[in-house]
């Protein structure tokens, strides 16, 4: 006949002795539950700090001072930079905008060259923006511009019938819809 295998509570969790035990066993519902506290050398062999080997980081860039200066670290002096750009650089990049899409757009593009050409001068963009207009329209009555949202009905107060009260007390209330 198979034995039935049944978890020993005493064999992995430590259990009180003398006074406690018998406090225990009064007190108690049930003494024979497992006090859940596990005997450390059964549970976790080899014991924590028991280990002769001592934990050191693994150097890296940030652990080097001589790469690692204050100032880099810094997040309070971490500014935003500016970025400027002038009239005629914004020029030269709607031109060369402009040309890339004519490209794309072409339907000979293979007889075109894929790399614009160096522009021989600044261009005022007053004149950039002229050129790039009058080469193509923007909008047409085919293509319109974008219309800005808008709600779509405003609420407008109307007064309703008010609630039934007595005519001749202080009613302030107004019913609105």
């Amino acid at each position: 006949m198979a034995s039935r295998m049944v978890a020993d509570h005493t064999l992995y969790h430590l259990s009180p002795r003398g006074f406690w035990k018998k406090f225990r066993e009064v007190v108690s519902v049930r003494p024979d539950i497992s006090s859940g506290l596990p005997i450390a050398g059964v549970h976790r062999y080899p014991p924590p700090g028991s280990r002769p080997e001592k934990y050191s980081t693994p150097a890296t860039k940030a652990s080097d001072p001589a790469q690692n200066p204050y100032w880099k670290r810094d997040m309070r002096r971490a500014y935003p930079k500016l970025s400027v750009v002038t009239q005629s650089e914004l020029s030269t990049l709607l031109l060369d905008h402009a040309k890339a899409q004519q490209i794309i757009a072409a339907p000979n593009a293979a007889e075109k060259s894929d790399v614009p050409a160096e522009q021989q001068g600044a261009v005022d963009l007053t004149q950039a923006i002229a050129t790039i207009a009058s080469a193509r329209k923007v909008y047409s009555e085919s293509k319109l511009p974008p219309i800005p949202p808008h709600a779509a009905k405003r609420w407008r107060p109307e007064r309703v019938e008010d609630a039934p009260h007595d005519p001749h007390a202080y009613f302030p209330m107004l019913l609105v819809k």
